[in-house]
């Protein structure tokens, strides 16, 4: 990615208007307010792309070192800038995003989604189920949504409209293209709120969700797979059928897509020993994340879920299913760690110097002047919370700016802590839905040329809906069956 000197001049001018020409709030501290200043010069820099999310990362962690504003002494401004990365959460998300390279270097992956094809592809309502649950069965241990809806299932799903000779360049997208490019993308966001380590922000929101509280509130990879689950399947059902209403492919019956995953199955050859053993490592991880061992042994025979991240991605090795060169070159790995501990650094100061506090304080009392209850409160701030994101490119730098200020407000008003995570987290996801940049993996099946923009945007728009009415509906049900509020 270049270097974009008009978006970069940008982002230095609103950060030094913040810190030097805005003056400093009643009842905020300066240290406070030149945090804030470096923050939303760095959100501001990521939205525009000036470089890479890393290379920002790090030029931010330069700045609040440089800068003294978490201390005055150097030392300890450093030892403060730096953290953040020994945060166990950025590991589990950095090791995991390693372990998903196993899905697509033994061809796990497609062989799920070929095998699901080849049960379920004799109509083409049938074919998008097949993708959806696809994307399901991966999405647990691949926390980059991009590479596992772009990388992973995007790639069969052309292969698929292609075999009926649905595609841009022929101009018979409608014939099917165009319905399973949809599909391809809206199971997307679903299955990224369905887990924790299905996407990269989503450990964000567990780590702002625990400081916010005070650590009475900790969302553990089983806690949110089991409230997530229910709402999770049921748009995953509806979602097809939806589109389906909406936008309806030509072709309607495809007994051909069967043979074509048959064919693919075949080719493939029987499931290889490194398939196996990535089979079995995803099991594994499935069993220690949902806490399976302590449930039947004793609370001592728990693993914390990042350990059981290491565990995998150590098998691995030692099996020879990934080598060390391999998780060298997964460099999105690497890129989430840096820029991951550096957003969570930088809310984390945001927090502890008081400025949540005092913005959430602020809008508590605009809030209040509504007379509102803590349920319209919480209304309110979702849909603005999820709506805003037409205004951003990335679901990283969204929740890492409003995530903690907005869970803050919902608090202040009597918002029951645990519901009102959950709510957020689910929104956090459900926006992904709405635009052509919304997440990484927007692009990459928009630019394939299936849907148009404004196809894309209505589907996108109505999902959000359809999504956030399910969601929350449907988890309000079950999150109270639960006992989480």
């Amino acid at each position: 990615m270049p270097f974009k000197p008009i978006q970069a001049a940008i982002a230095i001018v609103v950060g030094l208007i913040i810190w030097f020409v805005i003056p400093v709030p009643t009842g905020v501290t300066p240290e406070a307010w030149h945090m804030l200043a470096l923050f939303i010069a760095t959100i501001v820099a990521i939205i525009g792309k000036v470089l890479p999310i890393g290379a920002i990362a790090v030029i931010a962690v330069t700045l609040v070192a440089l800068t003294g504003v978490t201390s005055d002494s150097p030392k300890q401004a450093i030892n403060d800038a730096l953290s953040s990365y020994s945060s166990p959460l950025i590991w589990l998300i950095g090791i995991a995003v390693m372990i998903s390279r196993g899905l697509i270097k033994t061809g796990l992956g497609r062989r799920i989604a070929y095998y699901f094809i080849s049960i379920f592809g004799k109509k083409t309502i049938g074919v998008a189920y097949s993708l959806t649950a696809a994307e399901l069965m991966i999405a647990p241990i691949t926390p980059s949504n991009t590479a596992r809806g772009g990388g992973i299932i995007h790639p069969i799903m052309k292969s698929i409209a292609q075999s009926f000779h649905s595609t841009p360049e022929e101009g018979t997208q409608n014939k099917i293209g165009r319905y399973l490019a949809m599909v391809n993308y809206h199971a997307n966001p679903i299955t990224s709120g369905m887990f924790i380590t299905a996407t990269a922000p989503n450990p964000l929101v567990v780590d702002l969700v625990n400081k916010a509280t005070g650590g009475n509130i900790q969302l553990s990879w089983t806690t949110w797979a089991v409230a997530m689950f229910v709402p999770g399947i049921l748009c995953l059902v509806v979602m097809p059928l939806v589109i389906y209403l909406i936008y309806p492919p030509d072709v309607k019956v495809t007994p051909d897509a069967k043979g074509f995953a048959k064919d693919n199955l075949a080719d493939m050859g029987s499931i290889s020993r490194q398939e196996k053993i990535m089979l079995g490592v995803f099991g594994l991880m499935l069993l220690l994340w949902a806490n399976i061992p302590a449930l039947l042994l004793g609370e001592q025979y728990s693993v914390d879920a990042t350990t059981t991240a290491f565990i995998g991605l150590t098998t691995l090795i030692l099996t020879g299913v990934l080598t060390w060169e391999d998780i060298l070159k997964e460099k999105s790995a690497w890129d989430t760690i840096i820029w991951f501990g550096a957003l969570i650094m930088m809310a984390a100061y945001l927090n502890e110097l008081g400025l949540i506090r005092w913005f959430s304080d602020n809008i508590e009392a605009m809030i209040g002047t509504t007379g509102l209850g803590w349920v319209g409160a919480v209304a309110i701030l979702t849909l603005v919370y999820l709506y805003i994101h037409y205004f951003f490119a990335s679901t990283t730098a969204h929740i890492t700016a409003l995530f903690a200020a907005f869970y803050a407000v919902g608090l202040s008003l009597g918002a029951p802590p645990m519901l009102y995570a959950l709510i957020l987290a689910a929104a956090g996801n459900i926006m992904m839905t709405l635009t052509h940049y919304a997440t990484g993996t927007a692009p990459v099946i928009f630019n394939s040329g299936y849907v148009t923009l404004k196809e894309w945007w209505g589907i996108g728009a109505i999902m959000s809906v359809v999504n956030l009415v399910i969601w929350i509906g449907a988890g309000m049900i079950w999150w109270k069956v639960l006992g989480y509020y």
